[in-house]
C-alpha cells in the first residue's frame, strides 16, 4: 500500500518513465468504470438468428458478445 501523496507523485511522472509504472499498485479485480457497471443478462435467440449474428461477428472480426453490444448501442443511439 502506498500513500495518496506517493500515488499522485507517480501518476504525475511521464508515461514513458519506468519509475511511473503503477501496475503493482492497481487491483484490476476491483477497478470499475463510473457509470459503466455491468449486469449479466441471459437472452434466448432463435438458432437462425444466432447463426446470422455469428457470421456478421466473424466478418467484422469481433466476438458474438461484442457484436450484440455494438448493434444494441448503435440502435439505441439512433432512437
Amino acid at each position: 500500500m502506498i500513500s495518496a501523496e506517493e500515488f499522485d507523485r507517480l501518476a504525475d511522472l511521464p508515461v514513458d518513465d519506468p519509475a511511473g509504472d503503477m501496475e503493482a499498485y492497481i487491483d484490476h479485480a476491483k477497478t470499475r468504470r463510473p457509470g459503466r457497471e455491468v449486469q449479466r443478462v441471459n437472452v434466448d435467440f432463435p438458432v437462425d438468428l444466432l447463426n446470422a449474428i455469428d457470421r456478421e461477428a466473424n466478418r467484422i472480426g469481433v466476438t458474438r458478445q461484442a457484436f450484440i453490444k455494438i448493434r444494441l448501442a448503435d440502435t439505441l443511439e439512433r432512437h
